[in-house]
């Protein structure tokens, strides 16, 4: 499969996203840039492996998706690079360098926000031998193999979504009890159950954990339920690709139109360090 620019692609599961096959994203010219990102708004997730890039040439290239957004929490953000985040179990001086096992639970990120993030790009700086995998959920796939009418009963229902929520309740990452500020800068959102995708107009199944407090209008713990069944059928088998990391490996995901999850890893024998970077996002319908 090619674009205009010869971009050479494979997919990553049948039906959903691309690897993009010799691209070094640190030489590559405009044209072959504007490639990539066009493949990534057809498929939903791109792959590129291999890559050499530092924090300032991944902020440049994220900024080629939209401009790229701000952390919630700033004390993992790179020195020097506060759009960069670490995700990371290393210790310096006594001090982890990033937020451990942060992720892991199958959401989409800033949910909590009016304007969630667009596209969520990690870059493996180093891998564990194994696990740590990546999950990636495709929500256009779940919401096409629903039955017409199941669609007809869940289009129109909207989630209420809580950032103090998610903090207090959280099984991985640490609980918190948010500041003042936080607070106040993360105020609840409702945002649809089914979001369309504004660049061709696919639907795709939404939902979250961790952030989702009730289904609008429902009691619960029925729109709880609700909301349970829908991710475990979104993140049933079918649906579902497993990135297994390699050092150098840059994977980004449309977050309009997917669920993702980190997964657990031995983090008494090995060490994993990435770069996240997001690029800003619009208010979902």
């Amino acid at each position: 499969m090619t674009t205009a620019v010869q971009i050479k692609t494979r997919e990553l599961k049948p039906g959903f996203g691309a690897e993009i096959l010799d691209v070094d994203l640190a030489r590559a010219d405009a044209d072959t840039l504007a490639g990539v990102v066009d493949t990534f708004h057809r498929h939903g997730a791109i792959l590129l492996r291999g890559q050499g890039m530092t924090p300032a040439q991944l902020v440049d290239f994220v900024a080629l998706f939209g401009e790229p957004e701000d952390h919630t929490q700033k004390q993992f953000t790179l020195p020097g690079h506060p759009k960069v985040f670490v995700l990371s179990n290393r210790e310096v001086d006594g001090k982890p360098i990033g937020a451990h096992n942060d992720g892991v639970g199958w959401h989409t990120d800033y949910s909590y926000k009016a304007q969630p993030v667009m596209c969520t790009m990690l870059y493996a700086v180093e891998v564990p031998d194994e696990g740590s995998d990546t999950l990636l959920a495709d929500g256009c796939a779940a919401w096409n193999a629903l039955s017409p009418e199941r669609q007809k009963e869940l289009d129109g229902l909207r989630l209420h979504h809580s950032y103090q929520h998610f903090m207090a309740t959280r099984e991985f990452g640490g609980r918190q009890e948010l500041s003042d500020e936080l607070k106040r800068d993360n105020p609840d959102v409702e945002h649809p159950l089914i979001r369309t995708h504004p660049a061709d107009g696919r639907k795709a199944l939404w939902p979250s954990t961790g952030t989702v407090t009730e289904v609008v209008g429902m009691e619960n713990p029925k729109g709880l339920e609700l909301v349970d069944e829908l991710v475990e059928f979104m993140t049933s088998e079918p649906f579902v690709f497993r990135h297994k990391w390699q050092v150098g490996d840059i994977l980004m995901w449309d977050n309009r139109c997917t669920l993702h999850t980190g997964t657990l890893y031995d983090d008494t024998k090995y060490f994993r360090t990435m770069h996240r970077l997001w690029a800003k996002g619009d208010a979902p319908y």
